[in-house]
Parts: structure tokens; C-alpha cells; sequence
């Protein structure tokens, strides 16, 4: 982390919210999944429909208790028939072993990222995503992220991609940490 407090810019924001309190879900087919529920959602109501979704099993799902559930009532928890494709898709992919989560926590970072983004309605950000908050790998910059973005113009009066990277740079090996403090800064009245 002395490599966060160096930076006099973050230096000030650690200062200002305190320590890093990233927390993890540890469950890989929900963290995935979730990730897929909540996509072009406003918050209210991805938390709406993640609880009706929830509800059909009493729990989060399995794959296998995903892909038996009839489609129908999916689309009543308030799915559409984009987000239960991907659904069936990540479920699909699980069950036959073409995406092994029980694998990904010895793959390298971009290894993880290739093998979940064979999952339709899983990109770039939402591996990354998994990678910070479901695996816990500490030195992860997700660079296309719209907060991340607006953080770094307004800390550093930066505007490109490029010079984002090199400002992150500095933060080896812990990206993360760093994303985490400047999605708080951006939160900050």
C-alpha cells in the first residue's frame, strides 16, 4: 500500500475515507450471474428482480437448478429474454465444463478473463469485476470503467486512456485497492 500513499492525489483520499474494505463474494456462479442480472439496471430495480429471482429457489441458484427452472418463470422474477439467454448460457458453459469456476482461482488474470467472456453478456468489465471482488486479486485497474474514468479526470486532470494507465502504473501491485479508493472519491459529496 506505500505504493498508494506515495501518490500525494491518493495520499489525500485514503486520508479522507479510511482503510480499503473490499468485499468479497466467494460464491463464483452468483458473483458471475448477478453480474449478468444487474447489467443496464438502475440500482432499485436490479435489486428488485435479483430478490424475485432469488425467491424461486429460496437461495442463489446452482447451474444445474438454473438451467432446470422453466424460462417462464424467470421472465416473471423480471428477466428479460437477453439476460436469461446469458443465463443459460453461463449455466450451460458451467455444467458442461467449458468454464470451469472451479478452476479460474489458479488461472492468471487474463487467462480468468478469457475463460468467462466465452459467457454471452460477459465482457471486459464484468471479468474484471470478478477478478477484484469475487477472486480477490489485488492488482487489477479496470481502465473502462465510467467511475474509474470520472475519478481520474477529477483527481488528476487527465483525459485520455493512456495517461490513466500511466498514473495507475504507479500503484503496482495494488490497482485495485486504488480503483476501490477513487470509486469512493467519486462517490464523495
Amino acid at each position: 500500500m506505500n505504493a498508494l500513499r506515495a501518490d500525494p492525489v491518493l495520499r489525500r483520499v485514503i486520508d479522507r475515507i479510511g482503510p480499503c474494505r473490499l468485499k468479497l463474494e466467494r460464491n463464483r456462479f452468483r458473483a458471475l450471474s448477478e453480474s449478468i442480472l444487474y447489467q443496464q439496471l438502475a440500482g432499485g430495480a436490479a435489486v428488485a428482480i435479483a430478490r424475485r429471482f432469488e425467491a424461486i429457489w429460496g437461495r442463489w441458484p446452482t447451474p444445474s437448478q438454473l438451467a432446470a427452472v422453466p424460462a417462464r418463470k424467470l421472465r416473471a422474477a423480471g428477466l428479460s429474454r437477453q439476460k436469461l439467454s446469458y443465463m443459460r448460457d453461463l449455466s450451460t458453459k458451467v455444467l458442461e465444463g467449458s468454464v470451469r469456476l472451479d478452476r479460474v482461482g489458479r488461472m492468471d488474470d487474463e487467462r480468468v478473463v478469457e475463460c468467462v467472456t466465452q459467457v454471452k453478456g460477459i465482457g471486459r468489465w464484468t471479468a474484471e469485476m470478478f477478478l477484484m471482488f469475487c477472486l480477490g486479486r489485488p492488482d487489477v485497474f479496470p481502465l473502462g470503467d465510467y467511475g474509474i474514468q470520472q475519478a481520474m479526470k477529477k483527481l488528476y486532470r487527465v483525459r485520455t486512456p493512456a495517461g490513466m494507465s500511466r498514473i495507475a502504473e504507479r500503484w503496482r501491485p495494488h490497482r485495485t485497492a486504488a480503483a476501490w479508493y477513487l470509486w469512493r472519491a467519486i462517490d464523495e459529496k
